[in-house]
């Protein structure tokens, strides 16, 4: 996949959405908790670095265990390390794959958070 495959965007747009000053209840619902108290930017909260930002919709059910389901709207940082551990965005044989990053036995592993799909083992013959 060619590094120049990804575009920042020109000046992100702010969005404000109201955040409202109750808290959500798992229980009985309050009506009397319909007051905003503020504004948000989705982009303040969730784009640091907009520069190498980008997002990618998830596609197929290899980390349902991690939360991320077919159609999620991942938000990818380019900047940040790839720590075993985290989930990462890695390009694989010329497309995308999100997973559980691991180092297993002195090899990287790209792990599924689903048991009916197997990790990857990274070997050399990859394409990354």
């Amino acid at each position: 996949m060619p590094t120049n495959f990804f575009y920042a965007a020109p000046n992100p747009k702010t969005v404000n959405l109201p955040l409202f000053s109750g808290k959500v209840s798992a229980g009985f619902p309050s009506p009397a908790d319909d007051y905003i108290e503020k504004t948000l930017d989705l982009n303040e909260l969730l784009v640091q670095k907009p520069a190498s930002t980008f997002f990618v919709r998830a596609q197929g059910e290899s980390m349902l265990g991690a939360g991320i389901h077919p159609n999620d709207i991942l938000v990818v940082d380019r900047s940040l390390e790839p720590v075993p551990g985290r989930i990462v965005i890695c390009a694989l044989n010329g497309e995308l794959v999100v997973k559980h990053l691991k180092r297993r036995g002195g090899q990287w592993v790209l792990g599924s958070e689903n048991p009916a799909y197997r990790d990857i083992v990274l070997c050399e013959e990859m394409e990354r």
